[in-house]
């Protein structure tokens, strides 16, 4: 197996941690642009997150590829199946989790099914962020396995095309592209169930959806294409200027194709995929320039290389701990109708530590998401001294 590349890590590192700072700010109302998601078609810098996420699991695939192809298929099967199997079930997990909730003024079981705020039946949402990436890996590693290069490249761009045509056709006449018109909201609803849906958009919509995690699995098998073709290339400038090409025929070909079919993170578009891998490429290019060329490692390096290490793991306690801090609250004031406001010491944290910093309530809200930040780093600097890894 060849040489790992340190900037893989690094690139996949700094990806977690701004995954993190984008899902930890003091308050979803005060954020400033690049940190939101675009409001339905577009792209924001937020939005590259999961998408380079994908791209390096794609990478870190390529480098253990070739030793499950050595095992032989029933060794193969038996990891990936293994490995999705428990990356989809942390995702559930995560989503039941802390399986107790309060309830007015005590604590009862989160049920599968239970009625909400408002008297609606909500539930356990079945998907999610680490759900997808478990998707996606399982078909993306059977895709590279059993076709080879060739066939998973051609298998990714009828993917691509297939899902455009099927959003075209099976969308609503009037607009299939928007949130009321796409298919995929359809077969969700058939499948999941509406109360197990994502309903952060005021409506049941899950931008993890069934259906649109077809082309996220292209997303990590391109990662893939990247990282076989680094190792083969070796490290010298025509690899890395073959690299900045590429990166720069995907942005244009995505801007392109975003004529006719919008580039769109919530319902994942083939366009968005051209897009944010083409990006993908330009910034691990910038990694490998910098790490592997000028060897201009240093602090900053080392500080997204902890990420990395344990990226699995720092992403899940980053969405499990603040549901586990929440249970533990307190009566911080009584509102004007005399009704109990309670607290607990995250959002404590941001109200009495990093709002009153700045009129400007977006500098709070930031601050308190770069502590966040500060605070996980600290837990995987700590788990990278001692040599704790936790692989999935």
């Amino acid at each position: 197996m060849q040489k790992r590349f340190y900037s893989l890590d690094v690139f996949r590192g700094a990806t977690v941690a701004f995954m993190i700072l984008v899902n930890n700010p003091g308050s979803w109302a005060n954020l400033y642009a690049p940190l939101e998601h675009a409001p339905w078609h577009g792209c924001t810098p937020t939005d590259l997150v999961f998408p380079f996420f994908l791209f390096a699991v794609g990478n870190a695939m390529s480098f253990v590829m070739p030793r499950l192809q050595e095992a032989g298929t029933p060794a193969f099967l038996k990891k990936v199946v293994t490995r999705s199997l428990l990356i989809f079930l942390i995702g559930f997990f995560l989503n039941w989790s802390p399986f107790i909730r309060w309830n007015d003024d005590h604590l009862t079981f989160k049920a599968w099914e239970y009625a909400g705020a408002n008297g609606a039946l909500v539930g356990i949402r079945i998907l999610g962020v680490l759900q997808r990436i478990a998707l996606s890996y399982f078909f993306a590693s059977l895709i590279i396995y059993f076709f080879k290069i060739r066939g998973a490249f051609v298998t990714a761009i009828t993917l691509l095309l297939f899902y455009w045509a099927m959003t075209f056709l099976l969308g609503s006449a009037a607009d299939p592209y928007s949130m009321n018109g796409y298919f995929g909201v359809q077969v969700d609803k058939a499948i999941l169930g509406e109360s197990h849906m994502y309903h952060g958009e005021g409506v049941a919509f899950d931008p993890e959806g069934i259906t649109s995690t077809l082309t996220s699995i292209v997303q990590v098998i391109f990662g893939y294409f990247v990282g076989f073709y680094i190792q083969q290339k070796g490290k010298n400038y025509e690899m890395l200027a073959h690299l900045l090409i590429a990166g720069c025929i995907l942005i244009f070909t995505g801007y392109a194709w975003d004529m006719t079919f919008p580039i769109n993170k919530k319902i994942w578009t083939s366009s968005y995929v051209l897009y944010t891998t083409g990006l993908a490429i330009l910034v691990l290019s910038v990694c490998i320039l910098l790490i592997e060329f000028k060897d201009a490692k240093g602090i900053w390096s080392r500080f997204f290389d902890v990420f990395g290490k344990n990226a699995l793991f720092i992403f899940f306690l980053s969405g499990f701990l603040p549901r586990v801090i929440a249970l533990f609250r307190w009566v911080d004031h009584y509102d004007d109708k005399g009704e109990k406001v309670y607290t607990s010491a995250l959002p404590w944290f941001y109200q009495h530590v990093c709002k009153p910093v700045s009129a400007n309530l977006k500098n709070g809200s930031l601050l308190y998401a770069i502590c966040m930040i500060a605070f996980y780093w600290l837990i995987v600097y700590i788990m990278d001294r001692k040599k704790i890894y936790i692989k999935v």
